[in-house]
C-alpha cells in the first residue's frame, strides 16, 4: 500500500549561501543563529560548506526559509549576524514587519573610525531614530543595553560633522550610585568624568581622541553636569541628557526650558534604576506623565527584547522585571 501524498514529508530545501563568508555570517558563533532558528521554527538546519539544508514539515521549512531570506541582505555580504539580528527577523516575520526590517538592514547611520557601519538593530531602535529626526524633543525610556544614549550620540555627532548644528552638548545629573562625589579624587571635572564616560566612549568612535580636547576647549563639544545648564539658552545645539531618571522634577523643568532655536534635545533614562532618595520623585517620570501628546515632543520605549549587549544582559533585565512584578 502506497503512502498518500498528504502523509509524505516534503523534500528538504537547499539554500546556496554564495560563499563561506556568507555561511559563517549566517551560522554565527558555534552555529548559535542556526540553532535559534531551528528552535523557533521546528525545522532541522544543517550547514554543509556554503549550502544550508532545511528539513522538516512543510510549514517548518517555509518559516525557516523565510527567516533566511529576511537575513539575506546581511549574510550575502558576509556581515556578521548577531542574535539581535535573528530576533529582529523573527519579530518581523511574526508581525508582518518585513518592509521595516529591510529599511533597518539597509540604513547606515554612520561609519566609525574603524570602518564599522552603525545601523539600527531592532524595530524600536529604528523607530527611535525616526522620532529623533522628526521631533525637537525626544524622550527615550528603557533598560540598560538598548542603545538609548549611544544612538543619540551617533546622530548628534553626525549632525555636528554635517554642519546641522554648531554645538554638541552632553549632560547628565551627577547623582551618586553609592559613592559620594566628595570622596572621589581630583577636581570637579575629574569627579564628574566617570558619570559622563559613556558619552565620551561614543564620541571616541567617530572623532579622533586627540581632537576631542580641542573641540571641548573651543566649546564645540560641551560635556558637563546638569547643574551647569541652569540660566542658559541652548540654541543651534544638539543636546543629549543621559540618566534622566536621576533628575528631580524641578531639574527636568529647568532643563527642558533651556531649549533654544534650531536645537534638538534627546532625553534618555531607565525609570527602574533611579539613584534618587526613596522619597524623591523622578523628573523623568513626571515629564512622561505631563508631556504626552504635546506637539514637537516624541516618546520612545524600549524593553528587554531591545537589549543589544551580551545576551546575558537581556536575561538579567527579564529576571529583575519578573522579581519586581
Amino acid at each position: 500500500m502506497t503512502e498518500t501524498t498528504a502523509n509524505k514529508l516534503p523534500s528538504p530545501v537547499v539554500i546556496d549561501l554564495l560563499s563561506n563568508d556568507g555561511a559563517n555570517a549566517l551560522a554565527g558563533d558555534r552555529e548559535q543563529n542556526l540553532k535559534t532558528i531551528a528552535r523557533q521554527t521546528g525545522a532541522k538546519l544543517v550547514l554543509r560548506g556554503q549550502e544550508l539544508i532545511i528539513d522538516g514539515m512543510a510549514a517548518e521549512i517555509d518559516r525557516a526559509s523565510q527567516l533566511i531570506e529576511l537575513l539575506q541582505p546581511l549574510w550575502q555580504v558576509g556581515k556578521a549576524i548577531s542574535s539581535v539580528d535573528v530576533r529582529a527577523a523573527l519579530q518581523a516575520s511574526a508581525t508582518g514587519g518585513e518592509t521595516q526590517l529591510k529599511s533597518m538592514q539597509t540604513e547606515v547611520l554612520a561609519t566609525t573610525r574603524k570602518g564599522d557601519r552603525i545601523r539600527p538593530k531592532t524595530a524600536a531602535q529604528w523607530q527611535y531614530i525616526q522620532t529623533i529626526r522628526q521631533h525637537e524633543l525626544t524622550f527615550c525610556i528603557g533598560p540598560a543595553g538598548t542603545g538609548k544614549t549611544y544612538l543619540a550620540a551617533v546622530l548628534a555627532v553626525q549632525a555636528l560633522l554635517n554642519g546641522e548644528c554648531e554645538r554638541l552638548i552632553l549632560t547628565r545629573p551627577a547623582v551618586e550610585a553609592g559613592e559620594k562625589l566628595g570622596f572621589l579624587p581630583g577636581d570637579l571635572q575629574q569627579k564628574v568624568d566617570p558619570f559622563l564616560r559613556p558619552l565620551y566612549d561614543a564620541l571616541h568612535e567617530f572623532i579622533d581622541a586627540d581632537k576631542i580636547p580641542l573641540l571641548i576647549e573651543k566649546g564645540t563639544i560641551e560635556i558637563a553636569p546638569l547643574a551647569y545648564m541652569r540660566g542658559r539658552t541652548l540654541s543651534n545645539a544638539f543636546v543629549i541628557v543621559d540618566e534622566a531618571q536621576n533628575t528631580t522634577p524641578a531639574q527636568m523643568k529647568m532643563l527642558l526650558t533651556r531649549i533654544g532655536f534650531r536645537s534638538r534635545m534627546v532625553v534618555t533614562g531607565d525609570v527602574t534604576q533611579t539613584d534618587l532618595p526613596s522619597f524623591q520623585t523622578s523628573g523623568l517620570v513626571v515629564a512622561q506623565r505631563i508631556l504626552q501628546n504635546i506637539e514637537g515632543i516624541g516618546f520612545c520605549y524600549f524593553n528587554k527584547s531591545d537589549v543589544v549587549r551580551h545576551a546575558l544582559v537581556e536575561r538579567i533585565v527579564a529576571a529583575y522585571e519578573q522579581a519586581e512584578g
